[in-house]
């Protein structure tokens, strides 16, 4: 198996222009600026991915018409200079002994209320209220959820070549023996398909085996696979910065009539919501979809989880496809929709792809069969 060619890299200029709108969007928001610390806003803004979080600050700094100035230890400071974002910014070195907070709060004002990414040490934000007790903060989930939920056509690129590579591990993992194998050795093979196929990162390989199934989020044990069995494969990782994930359910041998009906049922529900999507829909109209098909056959208290979620250089973040987010739909979102149904101490199902919002509907990034697959 071969993955695709590396795209070609971003530049500074995408690098400018994502944090040129970080810092509009936060003014457009009420906000006095962004604050991003190391994590994957940091490498979508500036390409900038410390080899380690540590305890010495590092933090983007965006405000509407300032420049950006990214807050970064001495000794870090070469390898920050190496980013493709780098040009676009300021760099504010601060060595040990220093108080790194007083020089963050120079780039700050006294008061305002700042965006702040969600994985920042509780440390850091401490430090930063001390140095500036008029200011208020909000994780970035909840002041800017949609940062970085619409892609452009390179990232739906990155995004498309991600999906057929877990779409190229799905077809080989198919092709091996399930039944007498542990679900760790399955899942294994699959982690192993999916790094051949491309992916640098590897997030997650659920492999749920009969009664297993029924855990939507089981991953793998030591379970040995059964002749009978339904198997929930659900996998997916990093290509090229970029996610995958896809779920598949399979079964050793053949199915009795009722694992066919579930199974066409979660078929039926997934196409309902890959069918709901189109620009202006609000994002729980996908959950209403797939919901409908699944409680109106009387199943409807074994869907326990939302229809789906956003994806990017994450493999899970904004818009989720669940009651209640009123979020429309964009052409450039990415998500996935993922119905399930879960048999206590029996069996699962659930069917998975990633889906984007076009002009005219939607486009499915995998294409692997959703008919039931018989597997050895």
């Amino acid at each position: 198996m071969t993955g695709r060619a590396h795209a070609a890299p971003f530049t500074t200029d995408d690098y400018r222009a994502r944090m040129e709108r970080a810092a509009r969007s936060a003014a457009d928001a009420g906000l006095a600026g962004l604050l991003v610390a190391p994590g994957p806003d940091l490498v979508w803004l500036t390409g900038y991915a410390p080899t380690a979080a540590t305890e010495r600050l590092t933090l983007l700094v965006l405000t509407a018409g300032h420049d950006p100035v990214l807050v970064v230890p001495t000794l870090e400071a070469p390898d920050a200079e190496k980013a493709a974002g780098a040009p676009a910014l300021t760099l504010r070195d601060w060595t040990d002994g220093k108080d790194p907070y007083a020089v963050t709060a120079a780039l700050l004002g006294g008061s305002g209320r700042f965006g702040i990414s969600d994985n920042a040490w509780a440390m850091h934000l401490l430090g930063l209220q001390r140095a500036l007790p008029g200011t208020s903060y909000a994780s970035l989930t909840e002041a800017l959820p949609m940062l970085r939920a619409v892609k452009d056509a390179a990232e739906l690129e990155l995004l498309a070549a991600a999906g057929a590579a877990a779409d190229a591990a799905f077809e080989e993992i198919r092709k091996v023996r399930f039944g007498g194998r542990r679900e760790r050795e399955v899942g294994a093979d699959l982690a192993d398909l999916l790094r051949r196929s491309g992916h640098s990162q590897v997030d997650f390989t659920i492999v749920a085996s009969g009664p297993n199934g029924a855990n939507p989020h089981h991953e793998v044990g030591d379970r040995v696979i059964e002749d009978g069995d339904m198997v929930v494969l659900d996998f997916g990782g990093l290509k090229d910065g970029y996610g995958s994930d896809t779920s598949r359910t399979v079964h050793v041998g053949e199915p009795t009539g009722e694992e066919r009906r579930v199974h066409d049922l979660v078929r039926e529900a997934q196409e309902a919501g890959f069918r709901a999507v189109r620009p202006g829909v609000a994002c729980q109209e996908v959950d209403r979809a797939a919901r409908a098909v699944i409680a109106d056959a009387g199943y409807g208290e074994y869907f326990i989880h939302r229809t789906g979620h956003g994806i990017g250089v994450t493999t899970h973040e904004p818009p989720y496809m669940i009651e209640g987010e009123e979020q429309p739909l964009v052409p450039g979102m990415c998500f996935s929709v993922e119905p399930g149904i879960y048999l206590p101490g029996r069996f699962g199902v659930r069917i998975e792809d990633i889906v984007t919002v076009t002009e005219g509907g939607g486009r499915r990034f995998n294409d692997t069969t959703r008919e039931m697959v018989i597997v050895e």
